[in-house]
């Protein structure tokens, strides 16, 4: 039987099984799933487990409960490579034991064999004391620090490290195996390299923004060095349009307090749909909640700012939050284009509908225990491509699509439940271009619409 000698224990983790258990166990504890939602695909950060491992471990805490093969694609930090290579080792050495090479699999990537790539390569085996611990179906025992079961983790791995090479080809080979649903798959990666904190946090939220969109078109290669998996899995998504949501975002000055060089880590799962849909699925009683407190804010009463919340929030998001007494509008402010993190985008346009909406006064205490409130989480606007009015007509589709209209310093927008007041195309786009302070008739060659859906959450 073929071993690949773990190389990094005692640098990159702790060499002995009883103190590495007991640092993932601890990392494990840290912080609790905030969604019971599981995935089959995570991005998780590489470095030593003392800088990145907790991290690393919100990461594998969404990976589902029956997955029997873990891909591991990596980037080669000392073997110069181009496409991907994969080795013909039996299995992987950990101080938590053996760990197997599914051989099979690996043969059926198609990917040139090359041990070599391997044997200082920490990108992979820092992954695989997580997985270990992790994605066994019988469990570690941490108060007792040993495997209570068998000796050997039931998942076996399919470890793929690439240099330079075309992301499509890391994209590709997801989506070749995705349809089993006993396979998953790692991303292993680290982000910015030794910036300055300030600038590795800027880096890395643009990154991270990137991530989240699923728009890598100028995905850059110092932004992550493992770059092509992230891209990879980003474009994964976007093809089957999914998403990868936030599970956390870091850096290594957090834990040395040397902010002069520092690393970023970051770390998402894949969620099969929209952000917007696992946010409605997940967190509707949430989203509620916080528009409540928000407006209670602005009466002194209560806090602004809930103090633990889902790292989804974090990411960026367009709302709009909508007030209603008796079926009556009684205040609507929003957001077109996501520019702030969703929490912040919600708790504001809350307090906002319900105090500086400039067609109503400002919203009294009595008037708060009869309001409705309900939040619309919107998609990124699409600009709509046409000629005519006619042409523009035509593609609304009635009921789904949120408009918007722009024509020099003329703007205005109509959310989708718009069309249950004005059903009729020309009187929903009539009335659009009189919110904006237009004539119903009005049409020029600077005239701009954009579409976009939206998601509804009420009280």
């Amino acid at each position: 039987m073929k071993i690949k000698a773990s190389n990094v224990a005692g640098m990159f983790y702790p060499a002995e099984k009883e103190e590495l258990i007991s640092m993932i166990a601890d990392f494990a504890s840290r912080k609790e799933k905030t969604s019971p939602y599981f995935s089959r695909l995570i991005i998780v950060p590489h470095a030593g487990l003392v800088y990145s491992g907790a991290l690393a471990a919100q990461g594998y805490k969404y990976f589902g409960k029956n997955i029997k093969n873990i891909f591991i694609f990596a980037p080669s930090h000392y073997c110069r490579l181009y496409g991907c290579v994969v080795p013909d080792y039996d299995a992987f050495e950990t101080p938590l034991g053996n760990i197997k090479v599914n051989k099979q699999m690996v043969s059926s990537t198609g990917f040139e064999v090359n041990n070599n790539a391997f044997e200082k390569e920490h990108s992979i085996e820092i992954q695989l004391p997580l997985i270990q611990y992790f994605c066994r179906r019988d469990k570690i025992c941490a108060e007792k620090s040993e495997i209570c079961a068998e000796e050997e983790p039931q998942v076996q791995i399919i470890p793929v490290l690439y240099g330079c090479t075309d992301y499509n080809v890391i994209s590709d080979t997801i989506a070749k195996f995705y349809d089993n649903p006993e396979n998953a798959f790692v991303i292993s990666t680290d982000l910015s390299h030794f910036y300055p904190e300030r600038e590795c946090s800027r880096i890395d939220n643009y990154t991270a923004q990137m991530i989240e969109t699923n728009n890598i078109a100028n995905f850059d290669a110092e932004q992550a060095c493992g770059a092509v998996g992230v891209c990879g899995a980003v474009s994964f998504a976007a093809g089957k349009h999914y998403s990868l949501i936030r599970a956390g975002l870091t850096n290594s000055a957090k834990m040395t307090g040397d902010t002069s060089r520092v690393v970023g880590y970051g770390a998402w799962y894949l969620y099969e749909g929209s952000k917007n849909e696992f946010v409605k699925e997940y967190f509707s009683d949430f989203v509620i909640d916080v528009c409540k407190k928000s407006i209670l804010s602005g009466f002194q009463v209560g806090d602004l700012t809930p103090s633990e919340y889902d790292c989804v929030f974090e990411e960026a998001g367009a709302s709009f939050v909508t007030l209603e007494i008796n079926g009556n509008l009684r205040g609507c402010i929003g957001s077109i284009v996501a520019h702030r993190a969703l929490i912040d985008d919600i708790i504001s346009n809350a307090h906002a509908a319900a105090f500086r909406d400039p067609r109503f006064n400002p919203l009294t205490r009595e008037e708060f225990e009869r309001v409705q409130i309900s939040v619309s989480l919107l998609s990124q606007p699409e600009k709509m491509l046409f000629e005519s009015e006619e042409a523009l007509l035509s593609q609304m589709i009635p009921y789904e699509d949120g408009i918007i209209i722009r024509d020099g310093n003329y703007q205005a927008v109509y959310l989708p439940v718009v069309w249950e007041q004005l059903p009729d195309k020309q009187n929903f786009l009539n009335s659009l271009k009189q919110k904006a302070g237009l004539p119903p008739d009005y049409f020029s060659e600077d005239f701009q619409a954009f579409r976009f859906r939206a998601l509804s959450i009420k009280q």
